[in-house]
């Protein structure tokens, strides 16, 4: 007997069925099979078979322990979490420093559906003890802030959430299953914008949420309903990428710890962000909850000059590229301020610790002396 080595692509939006029965009883969920391709489709569930393997490899996966959900992207993925544990005069305390994308949705359209946004300093847990009230039902994190690289203390924000009867959900883009496991640190649910590392190519789109199914249960619920489902194309891509997570990981974040210590000590730089650094603040948290001595491989640093110098020096690269997302094979990097952090104004980028000159490096896989020698040179161009 043989199978596929390779992903089969089932590239249709409906299933056909020997009878009417069948139909109904599988789009009843009272059968197992497939109906309409937004529900369910073969590719798209063995892909988010494979990541709850690897959120959660001790678990009892894809039956009734722990399992996943496939979306369109990682806003749909972030967006459809919290509608489906949120509603109207309910609360949800996140960070003030977090995704963009995030932050838009939290600060614009939260508020529209009656949902009231708490964002503080997610990694001071005395200060989200302290907003804590009757109508919080959930407390948003990100393994690694977007893009100030602050590490939050996942056990004490699950223990909070818990004894406050809420939800703790956790943003693992940057970090991925390689470097941390929300899940084995108290988290109800984690996520990612598999278009990043998980695919790790730059040549798909897609989210995904894990958790057990008790939590994930409304989260498929949001996903069918609202119509974000990740269609078979990008789900054969995403689950290729699986592949080799982990070789990449290492690498980029070998690479990272190399490169965050050069930037460091660079007159032209003001102060560099990497959990690998003995001066970030939550080194030895971050040392505690990653695994392998892994610090992930985004880097954050504040140009000397503000905006302009910030830009410059985007500008003035050559091997690492001025590009949209992060977490692929290839380098890039972005001027916060006017990108990835554009819809925040300049009280509320100061808010969440942005700087002026602040860019954020993804680092590729590419040789570490090649990278470094284009980092210094544009850093030295006058």
């Amino acid at each position: 007997m043989s199978r596929p080595l390779g992903l089969p692509v089932v590239r249709t939006s409906g299933f056909a069925f020997d009878t009417a029965h069948d139909y109904a009883e599988i789009l009843g969920g009272r059968i197992a099979g497939y109906s309409y391709s937004r529900i369910d489709n073969p590719t798209a569930a063995a892909f988010a078979v494979a990541v709850a393997a690897l959120e959660a490899p001790g678990a009892e996966v894809g039956a009734e322990d722990v399992g996943a959900e496939p979306f369109a992207s990682g806003m749909a993925a972030i967006s459809a979490t919290l509608l489906a544990h949120l509603t109207a005069g309910q609360e949800v305390i996140g960070p003030a420093s977090c995704y963009g994308g995030t932050w838009s949705l939290f600060t614009r359209w939260l508020p529209r559906w009656g949902i009231h946004p708490v964002l503080i300093d997610i990694t001071d847990v005395a200060a989200v003890r302290a907003a804590l009230t009757p109508r919080t039902r959930v407390i948003y994190a990100e393994t690694i802030a977007n893009p100030t690289l602050s590490v939050p203390d996942l056990p004490a924000l699950a223990d909070v959430a818990h004894r406050a009867q809420s939800r703790l959900v956790v943003d693992s883009t940057f970090a991925t299953p390689v470097i941390c496991r929300p899940l084995e640190h108290g988290a109800d649910l984690v996520l990612h914008s598999a278009t990043k590392f998980l695919g790790g190519h730059a040549d798909a789109t897609g989210g995904i949420v894990v958790g057990r199914r008790e939590h994930l249960e409304p989260v498929r619920e949001a996903r069918i309903d609202l119509g974000g489902c990740l269609a078979p194309d990008e789900a054969f891509l995403l689950h290729r990428g699986l592949a080799t997570v982990a070789l990449r990981v290492r690498r980029q974040s070998a690479t990272a710890a190399v490169l965050a210590a050069e930037l460091a000590g660079h007159p032209a730089v003001a102060r560099v962000r990497y959990p690998g650094l003995a001066s970030h603040p939550q080194h030895g948290l971050a040392a505690r909850l990653f695994r392998d001595g892994l610090f992930g491989s985004l880097i954050t640093m504040d140009v000397h000059g503000g905006r302009e110098a910030g830009m410059a020096f985007c500008d003035a690269l050559r091997t690492v590229r001025i590009a949209s997302s992060l977490g692929s094979v290839h380098s890039k990097v972005s001027h916060a301020a006017s990108t990835t952090h554009r819809q925040l104004d300049d009280t509320a980028l100061a808010a969440a610790g942005i700087a002026p000159g602040q860019v954020r490096l993804s680092v590729g896989v590419e040789d570490p002396e090649e990278l470094l020698a284009d980092l210094r040179q544009a850093l030295d161009a006058p």
